[in-house]
């Protein structure tokens, strides 16, 4: 049997761009993607600080330095341009196995800076 646990957490980053007319996803600052380990085109949970809302979505890797968290395709309806987001990845691990700690990062209200909490 396999549980899911939380593997990696964007705590608070703030939402740069909202593009309707995209494919869809979000796109991520590659500093901010590789301090937390998600990958691009990896599943991953956001949740509007803002608004509540939550959706799931795929990683695209975004400019490195740029701090760009876009909010791409659908969900781009869903939030606004300065909202806070939580962008949540998640892992699966074998019932005997004990789950890794979390990474979990924030960074300033630019999404730039990004730091590791749990170092």
């Amino acid at each position: 049997m396999f549980r899911c646990f939380l593997g990696a957490k964007l705590h608070r980053v703030v939402v740069t761009e909202a593009r309707l007319d995209y494919v869809g996803s979000i796109t991520i600052d590659a500093d901010l993607l590789e301090l937390s380990g998600i990958m691009p085109g990896e599943r991953v949970l956001v949740a509007d600080l803002e608004s509540g809302e939550r959706f799931e979505t795929y990683v695209l890797r975004g400019e490195r330095g740029s701090g760009t968290v876009c909010i791409n395709g659908a969900a781009a309806r869903l939030v606004h341009p300065g909202d806070r987001v939580i962008v949540m990845q998640f892992t699966w691990v074998d019932s005997e196995e004990v789950p890794p700690a979390p990474r979990i990062v924030v960074a300033d209200d630019d999404n730039l800076d990004p730091r590791l909490l749990n170092s």
